[in-house]
Order: structure tokens, then C-alpha cells, then sequence
């Protein structure tokens, strides 16, 4: 196994996806993400639920390309998999951005501020907050000092404890991922795994 995923190009993905050569695309961000967007044709398995059901999986899957917002938990999700065993992974380069930058379809529903910003928004305002509380109150300021940590944390972890925490908000909750449920279309769209 590799550091560094194979990887695909929008443009050889979509001719892929044209020759329907049984290539599967699974995308791996959460089912809020994937609801507002989404390659057409291609399955929902989060992160966390692909971890769980990865064995599952792997009896129904055969060339498979992994998607997310820009790459970096579809890597993830290929390490996951690779360890489980399966061969023929691949990581569209660039993700779910550079589909849309190179004018490929996506299938829309609902829009709605991808967790990476809503982490921004919320970061940014309690910092903002804890600065000009500190003035009032002594000591809040150490709240941004608490924030700017976590966030460093998290880069260097490649996690986000805040990002998990908001992705169980109300706003950002769709029907939940069933892996029986895309296991029963997997087997149901019959391509050879």
C-alpha cells in the first residue's frame, strides 16, 4: 500500500463514467453534503459508515473511484479500503470541486454551506467574541487562545472535532446512511464487482 492515492482526473472520470465500464463512484462526505450535491450516479457511503462497513462492501465492489469535497477524505477512505484488502481504488484529484470546475454534471437538492465553512463561521465568531469579551470580562480572550489551538489541532490531525460536532446539528442531518441499504443497490445495479 502506497502514501499516496492513485488518482483520476475529472475529465478520465467522466469518460469512465460515459463508457459505464461497471467503474462504482462512492462519496464519502456526509449525507447533508452529499444531498446538496453529488456526482450523478454515484453512491453515498461516509467515512465513518465505509470504516464500519468496509468488508461489506468490498463483496460488492470492483473498480471503485472515491469522492469528496477536495480530496482529502476520499484518501482517507482509499487507505480504509486498502487495508480491508480491495485493489482498483482511485481518488478523483481535486474532488467534488474540480468535477464541477470542469463543468461535469451534479446533481443538486437543497444548498448548503459545506462543513469546512460553517467551521470558519463558528471559529471565527467565537474568537471575535472571546477577543471583545476580554475586554469586559478578563481572561475570555484565553477562549480564542483555546480555539486557535484546536484548529491548529486539527491540521496537524487532519480531524476536525468541531467540524464532527456541527455535522450532528439539526440543519445538517439528512436521512441517514443505511450500509444495508446500499449494499441492496449495489447488488441491485448488478456490475460485475
Amino acid at each position: 500500500m502506497s502514501d499516496s492515492p492513485a488518482r483520476l482526473d475529472a475529465a478520465a472520470l467522466r469518460a469512465r463514467l460515459d463508457a459505464d465500464d461497471g467503474l462504482r463512484v462512492l462519496d464519502v462526505r456526509t449525507p447533508a453534503e452529499f444531498a446538496a450535491a453529488h456526482i450523478p450516479g454515484s453512491y453515498n457511503v461516509p467515512l465513518d459508515n465505509l470504516r464500519e462497513h468496509r468488508s461489506e462492501l468490498r463483496r460488492h465492489l470492483g473498480q471503485v473511484v472515491l469522492v469528496c469535497r477536495s480530496g482529502t477524505r476520499a484518501a482517507q477512505a482509499e487507505r480504509v479500503l486498502a487495508e480491508a484488502g480491495m485493489a482498483n481504488l482511485r481518488v478523483l484529484d481535486g474532488g467534488l470541486l474540480a468535477w464541477e470546475a470542469a463543468g461535469a454534471p451534479v446533481s443538486r437538492g437543497r444548498p448548503r454551506w459545506d462543513l469546512e465553512r460553517q467551521v470558519r463561521l463558528v471559529a471565527g465568531v467565537l474568537v471575535l467574541a472571546s477577543v471583545l469579551g476580554g475586554l469586559v470580562v478578563p481572561g475570555l480572550e484565553w477562549l480564542a487562545a483555546a480555539i486557535g489551538a484546536g484548529l491548529a489541532v486539527a491540521a496537524l490531525t487532519n480531524t476536525c472535532a468541531m467540524g464532527m460536532l456541527l455535522a450532528r446539528l439539526p440543519f445538517n442531518r439528512v436521512a441517514a446512511c443505511d450500509a444495508e441499504a446500499i449494499v441492496a443497490r449495489l447488488v441491485r445495479d448488478g456490475r460485475p464487482a
